[in-house]
């Protein structure tokens, strides 16, 4: 699709003749151009308002175009802010992925968290829209479960750790579940305060995440009445 073009001129005349029209014309988007534009501003919307607080007039106004341009693209806002979530989604999962390289557990755990804390630093909108619930959140995943997918790429590595140690591997889901829960949730609170500098937040995470690994015991048990 190539978006309309506008034009304009001055229509004023001198003595009896009319003077020549001036016309300016913009540079003319092509489809993908045009979805980019709208993804770019939608994703800024949607952090800043939420799902419910952003409008299709709006996106449409900021793109400088009309509402059904935005249909045609995505079907609706509901479409626009799926494929926003997919990406950002996307986006995360790779970058803590990647991060993954290092052979120490503890080093993987501080590359986990930088991972996490990286993508907060440098997709905070992305990051905003993520943490928020909408009513779309069934279709296209929700915070929760891209934690869960985060804490698979960790769970392998917990697993063969538990193992050397005498522990039971088929721990490790949730063992992993718990340590990308606390990084996840400290970085939440992180993207509004942002002290202490990222770094010194990585080694605190890590800090609590590595001495309580290294002291577990192989059968905890509770010291209080309760026992279910």
């Amino acid at each position: 699709m190539i978006d309309d073009v506008a034009t304009d001129g001055n229509t004023g005349s001198e003595k009896s003749r009319p003077s020549p029209v001036r016309r300016t014309r913009r540079v003319r988007m092509t489809g993908k151009e045009r979805r980019e534009q709208l993804l770019d501003i939608g994703r800024t919307l949607f952090a800043d308002k939420g799902f419910e607080g952003t409008s299709v007039e709006e996106i449409a106004a900021r793109a400088g175009v009309s509402k059904p341009v935005v249909y045609e693209h995505f079907g609706g806002k509901e479409g626009l802010y799926a494929v926003v979530v997919d990406r950002e989604m996307r986006q995360l999962l790779d970058m803590v992925t990647s991060a993954l390289t290092a052979g120490h557990p503890r080093e993987l755990l501080e590359q986990a968290a930088f991972a996490l804390l990286d993508y907060i630093e440098t997709y905070t909108d992305g990051f905003r829209i993520l943490v928020r619930d909408s009513p779309v959140a069934q279709s296209t995943g929700t915070f929760a479960s891209l934690i869960s997918d985060i804490a698979t790429q960790v769970e392998d590595i917990l697993g063969l750790e538990f193992k050397a140690r005498g522990f039971d591997p088929k721990l490790a889901p949730l063992y992993a579940q718990a340590l990308v829960g606390m990084v996840a949730l400290t970085g939440q609170w992180w993207l509004d305060v942002r002290k202490p500098k990222k770094a010194e937040v990585a080694a605190h995470l890590v800090n609590l995440c590595w001495h309580g690994l290294e002291n577990l015991e192989a059968k905890p048990r509770l010291i209080g009445h309760r026992k279910n």
